[in-house]
């Protein structure tokens, strides 16, 4: 009895931390929203000029280098309720983020990434062999600026439960090191079984990091989740703690899933660290995932990945030079670990997903939770398909987001209508960002294809070619097929007439979302 009442008290503690910030951003907004209309009834002529800042600033819209869609759903917010608008445009989608903090982020990557060190022979081999993969590969290093490594191997691990049980294994046999970021952690089944082995090696002398984004475990968490680890010898680090106002920071979030150890293996892919991840209990039917671990020298750059968030969050250095050392891999393939930031103005995880659909010949697979498109993004699968390649794609049954789904739905039409193939995943909810192109590269990690993950997130993935690795993945991408449904083209288009609707509205401000 005990147990439970201290259980629930926890649990009312997460919910009033929650429902604190979600009513001070309802009252921020009721406050900006207040003003506006005392502006309109008393200070008319104020009001007015803020209404013709409205469009000039809608002008300057349309004029920016940025993302069309996105340009025309803060056009169509600002035009419909002007001065409302503007003032939350100005504090939340002006800019990806403040220039002190891409100051800092620029200063952090620059600090570790130096230490990274391109064999020069491998690019020239890239060169030699010609391939479609040679442009996907140069695309990713010109832009990531990390390098491309051989020596490497990959193993694909999905569903979640042999994930876990892999990186168990991989855990307890750490003897120097354990870095960890990740989107949630959440109290439950897998954390403990995690949690378990990382204060043992704490206790043991083993230096071990744990990084979570406080938006994504916000709910998750009982309240003495840091403090537990910190009493284990644990450091502990929160991205971007929540905080109930608008601050444009608030709108980045660090969606990364990274598990370092000694330097020589490395974790990342869909899965975070919750319950429903291993199918523990239920939530949108069966979760399907995945995840990737990496073995060898292409390790260096997740533990610069690690690093350069750490000191970002932090202000705390790490002495990178005893952690680089991983240990060669006898493989032939060619790998890239890559991260994408709303700090700059690349777009590195979209376009590597591009240069895979632009240089296919047979095929590609695609697996993703979200189906939320660009124009660039639309218009290569649609190309692709055309061109006789054969496009393929799986989304959720069951969505995780009743309002994001029928955006997802909206593009359906224009892709069946090209010849790209899509599919359900009846049995739930499929969550695997995966990218596979005639048998010879894929690219798998934390990037959906949507808007937040290529323009507002923190994201990192890994391309390879090992055949040995994406063998295994395009089987369980059949496995996958053979229990979804197909969308059939006059299917679709019978669908009623409010679903249409809806979908349209909804993905008008699905770069808002």
């Amino acid at each position: 009895m005990v147990t439970y009442m201290k259980e629930r008290k926890r649990g009312i503690r997460i919910k009033s931390r929650v429902i604190l910030t979600v009513l001070g951003l309802i009252l921020a907004l009721a406050s900006i929203l207040v003003g506006v209309i005392e502006l309109q009834h008393n200070f008319l002529p104020v009001y007015s000029i803020l209404e013709l800042i409205g469009i000039i600033t809608a002008i300057y819209i349309i004029n920016k280098r940025d993302n069309p869609s996105y340009k025309i759903a803060w056009i169509v917010f600002i035009l419909t309720l002007p001065v409302f608008g503007l003032v939350v445009y100005m504090m939340w989608g002006g800019q990806r983020t403040f220039p002190h903090l891409k100051k800092r982020m620029m200063a952090c990557c620059d600090k570790y990434e130096k230490y990274l060190e391109q064999d020069p022979a491998i690019p020239r081999l890239l060169q030699y062999e010609n391939s479609p993969q040679t442009r996907q590969a140069s695309y990713l290093c010109n832009e990531s600026g990390f390098p491309v490594y051989k020596d490497t191997s990959v193993e694909y691990l999905s569903p979640g439960d042999k994930f876990l049980k892999r990186l168990v294994q991989e855990l307890l046999k750490a003897e120097k090191y354990i870095y960890l970021e990740y989107f949630i952690i959440a109290d439950g089944k897998m954390w403990d079984e995690i949690f378990k082995v990382l204060s043992q090696k704490a206790k043991d002398g083993i230096e071990v990091k744990v990084m979570f984004d406080d938006f994504g475990s916000i709910k998750r968490q009982y309240r003495d989740f840091v403090s537990r680890m910190e009493e284990s010898g644990i450091e502990v680090s929160i991205f971007c703690p929540i905080k109930p106002s608008l601050n444009i920071v608030m709108n980045n979030r660090n969606h990364r899933k990274i598990i370092v150890i000694d330097g020589n293996i490395a974790f990342t892919g869909g899965i975070n660290i919750a319950d429903e991840y291993i199918n523990q209990f239920e939530r949108f039917g069966y979760w399907m995932d995945c995840a990737v671990m990496v073995k060898g020298k292409a390790v260096d750059s997740f533990v610069v990945m690690f690093c350069s968030m750490w000191e970002y969050t932090t202000g705390k250095s790490i002495d990178i030079k005893d952690k680089l050392i991983s240990l060669p891999v006898q493989k032939e393939s060619y790998v890239i670990p890559y991260c994408d930031s709303p700090m700059d103005t690349k777009s590195t995880a979209e376009g590597i997903y591009l240069q895979i659909l632009n240089t296919a010949h047979k095929y590609v697979d695609i697996a993703t939770p979200y189906l939320i498109l660009d124009d660039k993004m639309k218009n290569a699968i649609i190309l692709a398909a055309k061109s006789g390649v054969r496009i393929r794609i799986i989304t959720p049954f069951i969505p995780d987001k009743k309002y994001v789904h029928p955006v997802t739905q909206y593009y359906y039409s224009e892709l069946l209508e090209a010849g790209v193939k899509i599919y359900e995943y009846t049995p739930g909810f499929i969550h695997s960002k995966l990218f596979i192109s005639d048998d010879s590269s894929a690219t798998a990690g934390t990037v959906n294809m949507d808007y937040r993950s290529f323009f507002f997130h923190f994201e990192c993935g890994v391309w390879f070619t090992d055949e040995d690795t994406i063998k295994p993945m395009k089987s369980h991408f059949e496995e996958l097929l053979s229990q979804s449904q197909q969308i059939k083209q006059s299917d679709w288009e019978k669908r009623g007439a409010w679903i249409k609707f809806k979908q349209w509205i909804l993905h008008i401000f699905s770069p808002l979302m």
